[in-house]
């Protein structure tokens, strides 16, 4: 995928009791990042005052502007949309509060308007606190939920981007026991072909899917569970009936580690740990979620709003490098292919 666009990117400042809006500062002092992209802050100009001066960064340019169109997008300099003027007084580092919730979830809310209007190309969210966003009002989980929700996007998929990885996942955040309950024919055969639908709009022409199991080696024919034969085994075939490249079911324990090597595209995991447990435990810090399926593309860091660190200025900017990197690769990727 080559990277000659240089994509207008919305970052949103998450909470701001948190780590965000600080690694969003310290990621946005590598001039690498304006190589690649055109970086627009959305959030709040005292917020990010306040990171400022808690990472010992000296009178930062911070350029308020209304508009994308406006920004300068140059290093030293930080274009924002600002989503309101609060009141920051009250707000503690490291704690859930209402405040904090809104103003994070503002940010969300204006990158989605200013992606659906088709203002920017594509997003990357720093973290948010779930119990802050409940007290602001928030129904949804998370982020995934909240742009697939606002966007009226039918599905969506997420997506680890982790060494020569990109790792899906049939089911996210519910009960183990509700997950294997989840793998039917019709979810895994959706999720295949959805999958090669947007690595191809991704400009990865007829990519390779690998399909994890379930059971324990597979479930050695029926021996240690039967949802191989009875579900996966079906769906893929039906798959490859649609001509699509999809191997497996491939026994968990091994399937990482080919995956790791670059033997596929991409790899289907059947449910939350299965799929990120070996992606974090590769490496923690830089691996990323990518949530595909959106009218554009959206990246996230893959760590929450570590409120032990908060205004420490402590915290490293490897993971919001990471994220951005990712998100731009696939924005890049989406843009060159509608070309």
């Amino acid at each position: 995928m080559e990277r000659e666009y240089k994509p207008l990117l919305g970052i949103t400042i998450g909470d701001p009791s948190g780590i965000g809006p600080e690694i969003v500062l310290k990621a946005l002092q590598e001039e690498q990042i304006y190589d690649i992209c055109r970086p627009l802050v959305i959030g709040s100009r005292k917020v990010l005052e306040r990171a400022a001066e808690a990472i010992g960064m000296t009178s930062p340019v911070i350029h308020v502007i209304n508009e994308p169109s406006e920004g300068v997008y140059q290093a030293g300099s930080v274009d924002l949309v600002e989503t309101g003027d609060y009141d920051i007084s009250q707000l503690v580092w490291g704690k859930e509060q209402k405040l904090a919730g809104q103003i994070a979830i503002d940010a969300i809310y204006k990158s989605i308007s200013l992606g659906m209007e088709g203002k920017i190309d594509a997003v990357t969210t720093a973290p948010i606190n779930k119990v802050a966003i409940k007290m602001a009002g928030i129904r949804q989980e998370g982020h995934t939920e909240i742009y697939r929700d606002l966007t009226k996007s039918p599905f969506v998929l997420t997506m680890f981007d982790c060494f020569k990885m990109r790792v899906f996942h049939l089911s996210r955040h519910m009960s183990l026991r509700n997950a294997i309950d989840y793998v039917t024919k019709e979810h895994v055969l959706n999720d295949v072909i959805r999958i090669h639908q947007e690595l191809e709009r991704a400009g990865i022409k007829k990519p390779l899917i690998a399909v994890a199991g379930l059971n324990p080696h597979c479930g050695e024919g029926g021996l240690f569970g039967d949802e191989e034969i009875k579900e996966i085994n079906p769906a893929i075939e039906s798959a490859k009936e649609m001509g699509i490249r999809v191997v497996g079911p491939i026994s968990p324990d091994t399937l990482f580690a080919r995956g790791k090597a670059g033997e596929f595209d991409a790899i289907l995991a059947l449910f939350h740990d299965q799929g990120h447990i070996p992606c974090k435990t590769l490496d923690l810090e830089e691996s990323v979620s990518i949530t595909l399926g959106l009218p554009f593309v959206r990246g996230s860091v893959d760590h929450g709003t570590a409120f032990d660190k908060a205004g420490k200025g402590i915290a490293t900017n490897k993971s919001m490098i990471a994220a951005i990197r990712s998100t731009v690769k696939y924005a890049s990727a989406m843009h060159q292919a509608e070309e």
